[in-house]
């Protein structure tokens, strides 16, 4: 059916939203897709439904062709599941939750691998009925403590997830590779870049991660890539680690007066002024900084919550990097969840005066007491890689004016664990040896994971193998952010006048304008909508009475169908005018050729 604006469910804008910064949710609210209705959640109109709809058809073809088969969860989930994982109070201030009349706990549903992974346990049993993939589209709700950029980062949104059963990680491999390979095809059918990129697997758990980079200035994720091909985000990059160097003759550690230097800077100044070195002077890399930090663990179990301060030895000449902290900073804490980390304050630091602002090093850090702990627990110390034994440093003594000159990692101090803490720099080297790194933005649009035996372990999930054994079942866990799809579709494909979808997204493949005012005008735009439509394409028809050709032109461009369609005074003629929307190109052809020629158009569009 023609949609006809005269009808249709649309008001244009002709300013921006207030609260939008990035130019597809400027676009996508003026041209009438969506409407916000709170901070982070939005309302469809019927054009953006039709663009999400074929975002959505593209997902289903490509997830059917690898065997995987569509289901549909609610939203609305009991407590119970969630609690045994753990995730009930992992997830923190970032979950929705909610008791019913009876006082029962819900929550609404952030993912649900707890429900997949019940699902197959209730029907599945047995090695024959494996491999199974299972997947849904269905809306997810997070609690964003800063819902911005419209689609982008909400606090509702839709997803595609979906779950790879199998009997053995070599059939899990398999599966995951055949996620990987539809997800490359649905980011290029949709018309989107996209970056496959080593990922951490954060609260998810599990092994093997990537996740799915589509570049663009305004993504908030950043990652690096070499010329060699890897290619991480800056979470999961590794550090090239130095080798262990022989200090067995190297000097005892001096401690030295270093009066008013609490900064890298005045220490490294202050160190060539009073202990010059030979060779060459000191500099911000000679020296260790610790940077204490906090976090607020939640209650899990009989565990009570607590806020931990921990101290983290980093070179002085790198700045810490709290994302990546966050990221890695889990496994050393015994806590499976997502921590959120930051710097500890001047009410921390007083609870705990063994930590000398400006003057904090290794030795006494290791014996302070946890804040909040109670018994004599040691305050957690991580290092760098690049702290390895016989690395020698100019650090803090814990002593108001004092630093330790030589201090030898492994000889003169220990360490709890050492975690990727740091900022990457453009030029540091691959890990993997394929040269210097460069950084890039992007946003995430996909991720897979290689999720084990861990939710199947918690659940039970298993089935008897050949042998008539009972074995757990290995999954794998796949995400594409569909409502974000099509935010990046929209971010990469406009231009001053408005949208410019690719075909095929688009909400229909040729706008059709009547301009003027003569009734033989709107009599050609219904004929050659009508016949367009017949001719098996999607119509958007312009037959607003008394609507200037400037309005009317200008919501076309802004609602950015990628053909234009335009009957006015050219009419008497014989003409009408034929506009791609992409190049701006307009035509005039003949009337009784436009179908055909508009069908031409169609088939060199992208």
């Amino acid at each position: 059916m023609v949609l006809r604006l005269s009808t249709l469910f649309l008001r244009t804008l002709r300013e921006d939203p207030v609260d939008a910064e990035i130019a597809s949710h400027k676009l996508m609210v003026r041209a009438g897709y969506i409407r916000r209705a709170a901070p982070g959640i939005y309302s469809w109109l019927p054009l953006g439904l039709r663009v999400l709809a074929k975002v959505e058809t593209i997902i289903r073809e490509e997830m059917a062709a690898i065997g995987s088969q569509e289901v549909h969860f609610p939203a609305l989930l009991p407590r119970e599941p969630y609690e045994a994982t753990n995730r009930w109070t992992e997830y923190g201030d970032g979950i929705f939750r909610l008791k019913d009349r009876k006082d029962n706990d819900y929550l609404l549903a952030p993912t649900h691998e707890e429900m997949f992974t019940l699902l197959v346990k209730d029907l599945y049993s047995s090695y024959k009925d494996l491999p199974v993939s299972l997947f849904q589209i269905q809306t997810k709700y997070r609690d964003e403590a800063r819902p911005r950029a419209g689609l982008m980062r909400g606090r509702e949104f839709i997803m595609k997830d979906s779950y790879s059963f199998d009997i053995d990680d070599a059939d899990l491999a398999l599966s995951y590779e055949a996620h990987r390979a539809a997800y490359f095809r649905i980011f290029e059918r949709l018309g989107l870049e996209v970056v496959a990129v080593k990922a951490t697997a954060g609260a998810m758990g599990g092994s093997k991660s990537e996740e799915f980079l589509h570049p663009t200035p305004v993504g908030e994720d950043t990652y690096v890539r070499s010329a060699g091909g890897y290619a991480a985000n800056v979470e999961a990059v590794t550090t090239a680690v130095p080798a262990e160097l022989d200090f067995s003759d190297f000097a005892a550690a001096e401690v030295h007066d270093t009066p008013d230097t609490p900064t890298i800077e005045t220490l490294v100044a202050a160190a060539n002024a009073s202990q010059p070195r030979e060779g060459t002077p000191w500099t911000a890399a000679d020296t260790l900084k610790n940077v204490v930090l906090a976090v607020d663990l939640p209650a899990v179990g009989e565990k009570k919550a607590e806020r931990r301060l921990l101290v983290i030895g980093v070179p002085g000449d790198r700045g810490v990097d709290l994302k990546r902290i966050e990221a890695n900073l889990a496994g050393h804490l015994g806590f499976g969840g997502e921590v959120e980390v930051e710097p500890a304050t001047e009410a921390d630091l007083k609870q705990n005066p063994l930590l000398v602002k400006g003057y904090i090093g290794p030795g006494l850090s290791l014996a302070a007491p946890v804040l909040g702990s109670e018994g004599s627990s040691k305050l957690l110390y991580l290092v760098d890689p690049r702290v390895v034994s016989g690395t020698r440093w100019i650090t803090g003594a814990n002593q108001a004016g004092k630093h330790v000159f030589g201090l030898v990692a492994g000889r003169d101090f220990g360490w709890d664990g050492v975690i990727e803490a740091v900022e990457i720099r453009p030029g540091d080297a691959a890990p993997d040896g394929s040269g210097p790194l460069e950084l890039a933005r992007g946003v995430e649009m996909g991720h897979v994971f290689q999720l084990g035996r861990r939710y199947a372990e918690i659940f039970d999930l298993k089935v008897l193998d050949q042998n008539g054994k009972q074995v757990v079942v290995t999954m794998g866990s796949y995400g594409v952010g569909v409502t974000r799809a099509v935010a990046a579709i929209a971010e990469g494909n406009n231009d001053d006048r408005g949208l410019i979808w690719p075909k095929a997204v688009a909400p229909a493949d040729v706008h059709v304008v009547a301009v003027g005012r003569d009734q033989e005008v709107f009599d050609a735009a219904e004929k050659l909508a009508a016949d367009l439509e017949s001719a098996g394409l999607e119509v958007i028809l312009d037959d607003r009475q008394k609507v200037s050709p400037g309005v009317k032109f200008g919501d076309a461009e802004l609602v950015g169908v990628p053909i234009i369609l335009a009957v006015g005074r050219g009419l008497a003629e014989g003409l009408v005018e034929l506009k791609n929307r992409r190049t701006g190109e307009p035509a005039n052809i003949p009337v009784d050729a436009a179908v055909a020629q508009v069908l031409a158009l169609r088939e060199t569009l992208v």
